[in-house]
């Protein structure tokens, strides 16, 4: 675990209050810039902030704060902490209580039907299993298979939705969109082709053919012309 220093601006406070270090071995210490330093002992800075004793928080000794009193080239150092937090482990599978571990099956089988673009490695995070169990779920290989019922792993409390939001994103990244199916509506573009046009008004004047009127009319003459020669 890395040793860093608590508080450093407060840290630095007390050290211009306390000792007479020079404001680059403070700056160095605490990682600040000389100048900031330099403005928190002109009270310009860190008004509001109160000092806090790194040698009572185990991070600074007595003799190290004189020996670098009396050389100015000497670097404080930190102390060894008194107790160390391990570093966190690899992170794996989902811890999953033991009383919810008996619906897990359940879970895995809604996933893998709901949603198959999810890997193996996804399902795994999601409720805490293993691959080998997902491929037996999935292949109907379970020992429980014939009573196992899909249920979804959020309502189960196995999961968070964020964390399914999450995974379910990350999987359908890069893929295309499935087509709808059924019935859709169809493109307005196609929809106006589809349309046909209003019909034009008729010119009824236009359509007429005068040729063929004067040649009714005089068809008309011709056989009353015809009746009064026979009266």
């Amino acid at each position: 675990m890395a040793n860093t220093l608590l508080m450093p601006k407060a840290t630095a406070v007390w050290l211009v209050d306390n000792t007479a270090l020079s404001f680059e071995q403070i700056a160095q210490f605490c990682g600040l810039h000389p100048l900031e330093v330099k403005a928190i002992a002109d009270g310009e800075s860190a008004q509001g902030i109160k000092g806090m004793d790194p040698i009572m928080t185990g991070q600074l000794t007595r003799d190290e704060i004189a020996r670098a009193e009396k050389d100015p080239n000497h670097r404080l150092k930190l102390s060894d902490p008194k107790v160390r937090v391990p570093e966190s482990k690899r992170k794996g599978p989902r811890y999953t209580p033991l009383s919810k571990r008996q619906d897990r099956p359940n879970a895995i089988l809604w996933l893998v039907r709901n949603h198959p673009e999810l890997k193996d490695a996804q399902i795994a995070r999601l409720v805490g299993t293993t691959k080998s169990t997902i491929d037996q779920i999935r292949d109907r290989k379970h020992w429980n298979s014939a009573n196992l019922q899909p249920m979804d792993p959020v309502t189960l409390g196995l999961a968070s939705q964020i964390d399914l939001d999450m995974e379910v994103n990350r999987a359908s990244r890069g893929r295309e969109q499935a087509q709808p199916a059924g019935d859709t509506l169809l493109p307005a573009a196609l929809t106006e082709r589809l349309v046909p046009a209003p019909e034009k008004p008729k010119d009824e004047d236009a359509e007429l053919d005068a040729n063929a009127v004067f040649a009714k009319l005089s068809a008309l003459k011709s056989k009353d012309q015809d009746k009064d020669d026979e009266e």
